[in-house]
């Protein structure tokens, strides 16, 4: 009875040492790390042409369009389409900065629109279709002089860059029917595309 006992025993701690009942508790999981993400607040004429254009850059990682550099809160197409509210016509890009820089994404920004007319772009016109960069912080500001005096100095464009550089202020959001435009509406108008110029 008592090796009975003993075997019945022994088998019984082997066990539990094949299922692993006596391991040591595992410390605690290791955290996942967020992919990290930057804001930038681009405006280049109409909102639709930019944001398809810039949703497919690597590194992009959500888009918005919307309205910034205005005074009237709340802005709404209805203001802003009549030029009379300062606001810009403006991309919201959110990237990640690990696969995309940000003076990258400027220099793709300076070849999807024509920098150098002022207050226009193609058949738009008005202080809404400004070329603007709305910096988030002071790195965002010096590299987008930077890159701005880059493209100047490059003379591709054959004349000087009218983008102004302003502090990011209130970004508010467009319609619904503004977002995805031309995703909703493949034939929709667009005066953006990609120059082949070299900065």
């Amino acid at each position: 009875m008592k090796t009975t006992k003993l075997t019945l025993t022994l088998w019984t701690f082997i066990t539990c040492l094949s299922f692993g009942v006596f391991a040591k508790p595992a410390g605690k999981a290791k955290a996942q790390t967020a992919t990290p993400t930057e804001v930038s607040y681009l405006a280049g004429g109409c909102f639709w042409g930019m944001e398809e254009l810039l949703r497919k850059l690597p590194g992009v990682t959500r888009i918005e369009v919307g309205y910034m550099g205005g005074k009237i809160p709340n802005a709404t197409y209805n203001i802003v389409h009549t030029g009379t509210s300062n606001h810009a016509e403006t991309v919201k890009v959110e990237f990640n900065p690990q696969q995309l820089s940000y003076e990258n994404l400027l220099l793709y920004f300076f070849k999807i629109h024509d920098p150098t007319t002022l207050n226009r772009q193609g058949n738009d016109i008005g202080t809404q279709y400004r070329s603007a960069i709305f910096y988030t912080s002071d790195v965002q500001k010096e590299t987008a002089h930077r890159v701005i005096a880059r493209v100047d100095k490059s003379k591709a464009w054959g004349k000087p860059v009218t983008t102004v550089v302003e502090k990011a202020g209130e970004f508010w959001n467009a319609e619904e029917e503004h977002q995805d435009y031309l995703q909703k509406n493949p034939e929709g108008y667009t005066c953006h595309f990609v120059r082949k110029v070299e900065f």
